[in-house]
């Protein structure tokens, strides 16, 4: 099974971020621009949250507060669930899975190294699958 490392390896190291102090109006924008569903909450170089576009929408617009107005501290995820370089897919598939999360942080000594989603994990798991069949495939043809 393949590691968060050779995941990132792949897909690359980029993360999005916002301070907490920021609007949550800018947060979705970034989003929007950068084309995520979640960006990482940082003071400096230490994670301190993680929002998401479903924060924003459950906790901003159905709670009717002011996009504008409201800063991102105000709605983001505190209790970050993280992952670790030499973690397996399997992992954290159980771990999103379990807590119902989307995204994973990515820490390497307490740093941010890196974001996976859950669409990360699946595909994954399917090129994984798929190189299996072809496998075996090739194994019983041959």
């Amino acid at each position: 099974m393949k590691t968060v490392k050779e995941i990132l390896d792949t897909k690359g190291r980029e993360v999005w971020g916002i301070e907490p102090d920021a609007a949550v109006f800018e947060a979705v924008k970034l989003m929007a621009e950068k084309e995520v569903g979640a960006l990482v909450v940082t003071t400096g170089d230490k994670l301190v949250g993680i929002i998401s576009e479903r924060d924003c929408a459950r906790k901003v617009i159905l709670m009717a507060k002011a996009p504008h107005e409201t800063p991102t501290r105000d709605i983001m995820t505190t209790q970050v669930l993280c992952a670790r370089l030499e973690q397996t897919v399997e992992e954290c598939m159980a771990m999103v899975t379990d807590n119902r999360v989307r995204h994973l942080p990515v820490l390497d000594q307490d740093r941010v190294v890196g974001i996976i989603s859950i669409g990360d994990l699946v595909k994954t798991i399917i090129d994984e699958q798929q190189f299996m069949i072809e496998q075996l495939e090739h194994y019983i043809s041959g």
